[in-house]
């Protein structure tokens, strides 16, 4: 199956209503399910069909995975700005499917060279602004713009220029709103950003905007336009660099220009770790989802959970309770690892076997025997996540955020992108850790030029060298579970990619000691829920975000777009 959108631009807009495409402007074509492809000739998921179309088409022109994940990446930024971004950071994993090792890409936000512990609270040691984040003082120093040059210098094929001007002409020429529109009528409505207004507003925001409505974000297309030229130079330095500076100034932000010129991406090894025969790789430190997540799989190696049934209260069980050691692991110990020494015994096997052995099969632990009984503060579920794979066997799995949606609803005057408000995922009051939620560990602490700690967990799973599963997730803290979820209804339960992304997920964070379950109030699973209440757990309906995947089977790539308005887009046979 293979399927083709188009960019929405020249004489013809689509319009996404439902699961059907309607040509506006021209004729219809036939209705299809925008979230699901097939392909032998490479794939790209993503939150946005225009985004993940972007994708496709640059395959299509013989650029690799990584090419795509750039030219993705920058559509995003267009058609998603509740997350997609320039102005945010994140995570890349590349396996290269030649042989040669994983590479894990850094970039994440830092931390301003001015930053010090306590740069969030007054001399009583409340929060300034009653910490709200929704400001200019939250604003790390931005990475995605660094971390798509290292990625291209590192394993891109295509020129640069190629990889980015689909991004302008998206910005420049607009895109039709489609679900977009009823969102950002919801965000218009609480913004107190004039920039934001004029710049996402419907006549400066007096009017509501509607789905076959047309956005065009020029400031942004030119912004797109100096790095498109530039790279690095287009946005750390020169007219872009002046005027995030002077928006910072404004609004009492912390970041300079020293800032942006001194940032840098990384390159960092990825966590590896092995399950059922198949190799694990995913995110280092700064991130707690590669070692979490290899962690959760070294205890559940131990346990035939196949032969008990996926919906078995046995095997659910045992799942939350090896997903609450894990976080509690998580909060102790993780953080940036520049900083701090990560200990190497949480992704060992030997540990793992410990800590399920320490599993009662019949009841609940109580949360409180791992730490302190406290609540954490909810991370934004607000982060996006795609995946891609070239016909090489090439696979990029790519999380990157602004953390809150919209992050920190400030757009830079002039250069009309948002800024992310990824200050607020530091421990924010030193050695405080309270039932209302402030956590104090030294581990996540506020210095300059650190990298804050998150849950993205960019994944791929392969075997014998070869590419089986891509995926990842947003979601906060959700994210991490999600992965698990998704990761072990494909190598344990056997389940297809559509299945596997579907089937309702578990979510247990140590923290607060409770289990979300997304089909909680389903019927289908009324006994389940009654047997795991017996058992001692607290069932909640919850679950985690959106799980953009691809599985590798008998050499055809299989895309499955998790949320109602995500795309799958599969390369033609023309690469």
């Amino acid at each position: 199956m293979f399927r083709r959108f188009s960019l929405g631009m020249g004489h013809r807009a689509v319009v996404l209503i439902g699961l059907s495409l309607v040509v506006v402007q021209g004729t219809t074509v036939m209705a299809q399910d925008h979230r699901n492809a097939t392909s032998a000739h490479g794939m790209v998921v993503s939150i946005s069909v225009e985004a993940s179309d972007v994708g496709a088409k640059i395959l299509e022109q013989g650029g690799n995975a990584v090419d795509a994940a750039i030219a993705t990446a920058f559509a995003l930024a267009v058609t998603h700005p509740s997350a997609g971004n320039i102005g945010g950071g994140g995570f890349m994993l590349v396996h290269p499917g030649d042989g040669s090792a994983p590479t894990f890409i850094d970039y994440r936000e830092k931390a301003p060279l001015s930053s010090t512990k306590t740069m969030f609270l007054d001399e009583q040691g409340d929060y300034v602004d009653g910490g709200s984040r929704k400001n200019h003082l939250y604003v790390g120093v931005p990475g995605t713009v660094a971390g798509m040059v290292l990625a291209h210098e590192q394993f891109g094929s295509l020129a640069w220029t190629d990889l980015v001007t689909p991004a302008v002409i998206l910005a420049e020429d607009g895109f039709v709103l489609n679900h977009l529109a009823a969102q950002l009528n919801r965000v218009l409505e609480r913004s107190n950003n004039d920039e934001f207004k004029r710049v996402y507003g419907k006549s400066g925001g007096d009017e509501p905007w509607l789905p076959t409505d047309r956005l065009v974000l020029p400031d942004l297309g030119r912004t797109l336009r100096r790095i498109n030229e530039l790279g690095l130079d287009g946005f750390y330095s020169g007219e872009t660099a002046d005027l995030l500076h002077e928006e910072m100034q404004r609004g009492g932000g912390y970041i300079t220009r020293e800032d942006l010129t001194a940032y840098e991406a990384v390159i960092r090894e990825p966590t590896h770790g092995m399950f059922r025969g198949y190799d694990i790789y995913s995110s280092p430190p700064p991130s707690s989802g590669g070692i979490s997540l290899t962690l959760m799989l070294n205890v559940l190696e131990n346990f035939d959970l196949k032969a008990s049934g996926r919906w078995s209260s046995e095997t659910v069980h045992i799942i939350v309770e090896t997903m609450r050691r894990a976080y509690a692991n998580r909060a102790k110990y993780l953080g940036d690892s520049d900083f701090i020494d990560i200990p190497t015994h949480l992704t060992d096997k030997l540990y793992a076997k410990g800590l399920a052995e320490g599993i009662d099969v019949t009841r609940a632990t109580r949360s409180e025997q791992f730490g302190p009984p406290i609540t954490l503060v909810a991370e934004s579920p607000e982060t996006t996540h795609f995946s891609v794979i070239d016909s090489t066997g090439m696979a990029v799995s790519n999380t990157y955020t602004l953390e809150n949606g919209y992050g920190a609803g400030v757009v830079v005057t002039g250069a009309g992108f948002l800024l992310n408000n990824e200050m607020g995922d530091f421990n924010k009051k030193p050695g405080l850790t309270s039932p209302r939620g402030e956590i104090g560990t030294l581990a996540n602490q506020i210095a300059p030029e650190k990298r804050m700690l998150s849950s993205m967990t960019p994944t791929i799973v392969s075997r014998d060298g070869k590419v089986y599963l891509v995926t990842g997730s947003p979601g906060g803290r959700t994210i991490i579970n999600t992965v698990l979820n998704v990761t072990l209804n494909v190598l344990e339960f056997e389940m297809n990619m559509r299945e596997a992304v579907d089937a309702p997920r578990l979510n247990m964070q140590w923290m607060p000691d409770r289990l979300g379950f997304q089909a909680a109030e389903d019927p289908q699973y009324a006994d389940l829920v009654d047997a795991l209440r017996a058992m001692g757990h607290t069932v909640t309906r919850g679950g985690g975000g959106d799980a953009n995947s691809i599985l590798v089977e008998d050499g055809t790539f299989i895309g499955a777009a998790d949320n109602q308005n995500g795309g799958a887009s599969g390369a033609s046979e023309s690469q």
